[in-house]
């Protein structure tokens, strides 16, 4: 039971990261989309290639191959290429997470116990997800912030205004009828 627990609130976590992702980069324009603070810093384009293409990596047969396909080009994905436009790259986003998202509800409690490789060193199920997730969160903070200082003003919050937190309490506790 814990371990169908520990599975479907893993899903949860990482549709969340998701979302919250989705939310923060439609209040961008295409030129705050890939744009960099400095030379040293990440665009938000540069983020979500990477994510996508580590996301895809790691899920991609998931139990049957190592999580560092061979096929990947983790330094490209830190370079804007003439290629790449912001459809394209949210295109590559969307199969990434549906990739991931596939492989996560096809695992079973009985998989938590097997072992993976990434990049040939060996994962328990559970350690190869944990380090899937918190990867992924961290990334999708960092798009989460480049966003929030390129809207400025504009800036749609994606979680309890400021100043709201009592009246959000308040209303959680009449819902949940605490």
């Amino acid at each position: 039971m814990q371990e169908r627990h520990f599975l479907e609130t893993t899903i949860e976590q990482f549709r969340g990261q998701k979302k919250l992702a989705d939310r923060a980069m439609a209040q961008v324009n295409d030129e705050q989309f890939f744009a960099q603070l400095d030379a040293e810093s990440n665009s938000i384009a540069s983020i979500v290639k990477h994510v996508s293409g580590n996301l895809r990596s790691r899920w991609l047969d998931f139990l049957e191959s190592d999580g560092e396909k061979a096929d990947r080009n983790r330094d490209s994905e830190f370079l804007n290429e003439s290629q790449d436009t912001r459809a394209s790259l949210l295109e590559r986003w969307e199969g990434a997470w549906q990739i991931t998202l596939d492989a996560l509800e096809e695992l079973t409690p009985s998989d938590l116990d097997k072992t993976v490789p990434i990049r040939s060193e060996p994962h328990t199920v559970v350690k190869a997800i944990q380090r899937s997730l918190a990867h992924t969160a961290q990334h999708a903070g960092q798009i989460i912030l480049l966003a929030k200082h390129y809207a400025g003003a504009q800036w749609q919050t994606l979680s309890i205004p400021r100043g709201k937190s009592q009246e959000f309490h308040k209303e959680l506790e009449k819902k949940h009828g605490a």
